[in-house]
C-alpha cells in the first residue's frame, strides 16, 4: 500500500512536470503576407490604408527596419524562409509550377523544413493558405513538417467561392485540409484567419507553431464589396481592391490575436510577421500592376532594389519583448528559423539565419548579419549582396544594372555609386563570391518555360500518334 501510494505521487509529479513543461514552451505564430507593398501598412507609414491590428502589434513590440527577404518573389522566398537556408544552396531560384504528377516539381526533399524540427521536440505544427512549394504528394505539406494543412497548393487562388471548379487550375481547385477537400463558403482571407483560430484554440494545452500564410493582396484582385466601398477616397480602382484585401488580412490577424488572447497565450507566443517581397511594380512584362506602394523604396516585387526585398517585417512577444521598440540591425526571413529553433530547443544544424532572441531582449546590440546575399536563377549575373554600410548589385532593369549604394547615406538607392568606391565595392564582391561558393545551380525551370516544354511533348506525341495512326492499315475480320 505504502509502496503504491509514493509511485503514485512520482507518477503525478511526472505528469504534473511535463504538463507544466509544456504549457510553459512558448508558441510561434509566423505571419507572411502575400507581394504586400512595403508603405502599404500603418506602422510603415500608410495613412491610405487601415491596419490597426498590425499596427497595435508593432507598437507592442518590434519594427525591424531593416527586415529583408531572401528572394523578390514567391516561390523561392518561402523555401528561404520554411528552411532557413539560402534556397540557392539547394538549387530552388524558381516558381513551383503545380504540376501534381512531377515527382521533381518541389522543394528538394534533401532539405529539411524548421517545422520537422520543431517536430521533433513536442510542436504541433500547421499551415494555412498558400503552399507554393510542391504539388505532388510526397511535397505537400503533411510531409514536409506540418501535422495540420488548410489551403491551397498552387502560388495563388481565387478568393470567392463561387470560382472553385472541380478539375480546374491551381487557382480553382476546391481549397484542401490536410490530404482531403475542406469547406470554403466565404471570403477566402476570413476563412484562413477563422481556421487558423480553430487550430489555436483547439492545440491551447500543448505548444504549437503555426503558419499563417495568406494570399493577400496577391492576384486575382477580389475583395468583399462592402469593404471596397470602405476605400472609395482611392481612385484607382484596382489599388481600391488592393486596400481592401489587406484591410481584411489586418481584420483576420486581429481573429487570431484575439483568439491567443483568450486563450491566455497572447502573452507566451511569439508571432511574427512580413511579406514574401515587396508590392507588385509595373516592370515592362506586367505594365498595367501599379496597385501597390513600395515608397520610399524603388520598384518591387523580381526587383533586387529595396522595394522587392526590404519588407515590412515585426515581432510581437510581450513576455520577453519591450514594447514601442525599432531595430536598424539587419534582420532576414532566414533568421526565422534560426530564432524558432533556439526557443524550442530543436536542432539548428547547417542553418543560415541567426537567433534573434538576444537582440529582440536587448542582450545583444549590433547587426545580426554583417552581409546579405541575393542571387537569381542559373548562378548568372544577377546577384545583390548588402552589408550594414553598402550595397552592391546588378540586374538588367531600365536604369538599374549595375549599381553601387551607400546604404547609410542613401538607404532609398537614388544615387548610383558603381566604380566609385572601388575598395568597399572589391570587398563586397569578394564576400558574395565566398557566399556563392557554396551554392548550386539551379534545379527548376520558370513556370512559362515548364508550361511550354510540357506543351511541346504533348503536342509531339499527338503528332507521333497520329502519323502512327495513319501507316496503320484497318483491320479487317476474316469473311
Amino acid at each position: 500500500m505504502k509502496k503504491h501510494l509514493i509511485y503514485s505521487l512520482i507518477t503525478l509529479l511526472f505528469i504534473s512536470f511535463h504538463t507544466n513543461a509544456n504549457v510553459e514552451k512558448t508558441n510561434i505564430v509566423v505571419i507572411l503576407a502575400d507581394d504586400l507593398g512595403y508603405g502599404d501598412v500603418g506602422f510603415t507609414g500608410s495613412t491610405q490604408i487601415k491596419t490597426p491590428n498590425l499596427d497595435n502589434l508593432a507598437k507592442n513590440g518590434i519594427i525591424f527596419k531593416n527586415g529583408y527577404v531572401t528572394h523578390p518573389y514567391c516561390g523561392p522566398s518561402r523555401a528561404g524562409l520554411l528552411t532557413g537556408r539560402y534556397q540557392a544552396r539547394f538549387g530552388m531560384e524558381n516558381n513551383v509550377s503545380y504540376a501534381p504528377n512531377d515527382k521533381y516539381m518541389g522543394l528538394t526533399l534533401s532539405e529539411k523544413t524548421f517545422p520537422q524540427r520543431l517536430q521533433s521536440v513536442g510542436y504541433t505544427t500547421a499551415v494555412i493558405g498558400k503552399w507554393h512549394l510542391g504539388g505532388a504528394p510526397q511535397f505537400q505539406p503533411n510531409n514536409r513538417g506540418f501535422d495540420y494543412f488548410y489551403g491551397f497548393l498552387d502560388g495563388g487562388h481565387h478568393y470567392m467561392p463561387n470560382k472553385v471548379t472541380v478539375g480546374g487550375d491551381g487557382y480553382t481547385l476546391p481549397i484542401m485540409r490536410n490530404t482531403g477537400i475542406a469547406e470554403f463558403d466565404e471570403y477566402l482571407t476570413t476563412a484562413l484567419s477563422k481556421d487558423a483560430a480553430k487550430f489555436i484554440t483547439d492545440n491551447a494545452q500543448k505548444p504549437f507553431f503555426m503558419y499563417l500564410s495568406y494570399n493577400a493582396p496577391h492576384t486575382p484582385l477580389e475583395a468583399p464589396e462592402h469593404v471596397i466601398e470602405k476605400y472609395s477616397h482611392i481612385e484607382d480602382p484596382n489599388r481600391r481592391i488592393y486596400a481592401a484585401m489587406i484591410d481584411v488580412m489586418d481584420q483576420g490577424i486581429g481573429i487570431v490575436v484575439n483568439t491567443l488572447r483568450q486563450n491566455e497565450l497572447l502573452n507566451n507566443t511569439l508571432i511574427i510577421f512580413l511579406s514574401d517581397n515587396g508590392g507588385v511594380y509595373p516592370e515592362e512584362w506586367q505594365p498595367e500592376s501599379n496597385w501597390a506602394s513600395n515608397g520610399p523604396f524603388r520598384r518591387g516585387k523580381v526587383a533586387l532594389l529595396e522595394g522587392g526585398i526590404h519588407v515590412p517585417f515585426i515581432a510581437h512577444w510581450p513576455k520577453r519583448i519591450q514594447p514601442g521598440q525599432t531595430f536598424d540591425g539587419l534582420v532576414s526571413s532566414l533568421d526565422i528559423a534560426a530564432t524558432s529553433v533556439a526557443i524550442a530547443e530543436a536542432s539548428d544544424k547547417q542553418l543560415d539565419g541567426v537567433n534573434l532572441i538576444p537582440y529582440l531582449t536587448g542582450n545583444n546590440s549590433g547587426s545580426p548579419h554583417q552581409a546579405l546575399f541575393w542571387r537569381l536563377e542559373e548562378a548568372s549575373d544577377i546577384y545583390a549582396v548588402r552589408t550594414v554600410d553598402y550595397k552592391y548589385m546588378n540586374q538588367p532593369l531600365p536604369n538599374v544594372g549595375r549599381s553601387f549604394f551607400d546604404m547609410k547615406n542613401d538607404p532609398y538607392e537614388s544615387k548610383n555609386r558603381v566604380d566609385q568606391m572601388p575598395q568597399a565595392q572589391s570587398e563586397l564582391a569578394r564576400l558574395w563570391n565566398e557566399w556563392n561558393e557554396q551554392n548550386q545551380n539551379n534545379l527548376l525551370q520558370q513556370s512559362w518555360e515548364y508550361q511550354q516544354e510540357m506543351d511541346n511533348f504533348y503536342e509531339q506525341l499527338q503528332r507521333r500518334n497520329l502519323q502512327q495512326a495513319t501507316q496503320i492499315k484497318p483491320y479487317q475480320i476474316k469473311q
